[in-house]
């Protein structure tokens, strides 16, 4: 059986802390199945859900009904991971709701540095002082902070 998504738009997308639910309706998610065009049937299944963290799709235990006059065709949701297109438009779909760690880590990262330095500079200052004062031991003190 030759499968094509012909077209998958969201109905509705809702987020929570851990995941992406994408809901999807018969006129938004079409199928061509062995050049037969096949729309979503809701009987079954009509939500797809997706980690935010790791950008895997939850719910792959699914079944999804496809329609086209009194024809039904039951699709998985594992074999509707093998068609390219449906994982690259879920992809598209899905990428602004993603929550990407690595970006929260480089914003800490660039926060400890930013405070080092001006911890290094408040040093300096404090050294600049302690010889205006002519204060030795705070100066060898300070020197062994830096």
């Amino acid at each position: 059986m030759k499968m094509k998504v012909k077209q998958l738009k969201p109905y509705h997308i809702k987020a929570d802390a851990d995941h992406l639910y994408v809901i999807v309706s018969p006129s938004y998610f079409t199928l061509l199945i062995n050049r037969e065009e096949y729309q979503l049937d809701p009987t079954k299944a009509k939500e797809i859900i997706i980690k935010r963290r790791d950008k895997t799709i939850a719910n792959l235990n699914v079944e999804f009904t496809f329609r086209k006059n009194s024809e039904l065709i039951y699709i998985t949701m594992g074999e509707l991971m093998k068609i390219p297109d449906f994982l690259i438009i879920l992809a598209k779909i899905a990428a602004p709701f993603f929550i990407d760690d690595t970006a929260t880590d480089d914003g800490l990262i660039e926060d400890e540095v930013v405070i080092g330095e001006l911890e290094r500079l408040n040093i300096k200052r404090l050294i600049d002082r302690s010889l205006d004062e002519r204060d030795e031991k705070t100066f060898y003190h300070l020197l062994t902070l830096l």
